[in-house]
């Protein structure tokens, strides 16, 4: 183990070299990377010096135009926010059409797991509500008798002599 650094042979030299094939990607990513950047160049170019000479004018109508850029910004809005509720109502549509048919689309394994549970505690709220309903009855009677004490425990009431 040496601490000089090994040299490469010219074979290892030209395996680590880039084949002309990854050259070629280079050059045209290189390429149309400049080509995009001097387009988007020129579209700002092109922006800033129509909104300088379109300032005066805007400023003009801006009585006539503002109101017309709200009405036209609502109504485009509007339109989607309704087309964005349509298709969401279709997509969920479908879901529901591909659930009933058994089709197990992505999301079912947590909606029935969900409904499950749900069921599970409400079977569990009935069992509890005859529980109390019960001892509701009991604690009633209780206190209609005067020689009976009763005791109230979170679970149940037990008559005490």
């Amino acid at each position: 183990m040496s601490d000089r650094p090994r040299s490469m042979s010219t074979q290892e030299f030209y395996d680590r070299a880039p084949t002309l094939y990854l050259m070629v990607k280079f050059l045209t990513a290189a390429t149309i990377g400049a080509s995009l950047l001097f387009l988007a160049g020129l579209t700002i170019t092109g922006t800033v010096i129509t909104l300088i000479l379109a300032t005066p004018v805007l400023v003009l109508f801006s009585p006539i135009l503002v109101p017309a850029g709200i009405v036209t910004f609502l109504a485009a809005a509007r339109f989607l926010f309704s087309d964005g509720c349509g298709v969401t109502a279709i997509t969920l549509l479908s879901w529901v059409y591909g659930y009933v048919m058994g089709k197990h689309p992505p999301g079912a394994d947590q909606l029935d797991y969900a409904r499950m549970k749900i069921a599970d505690k409400d079977r569990d709220m009935k069992e509890r509500a005859k529980e109390y309903g019960r001892c509701y009855l009991i604690k009633e009677k209780l206190c209609k008798v005067n020689e009976f004490f009763y005791v109230l425990s979170s679970d149940f009431i037990w008559a005490v002599p």
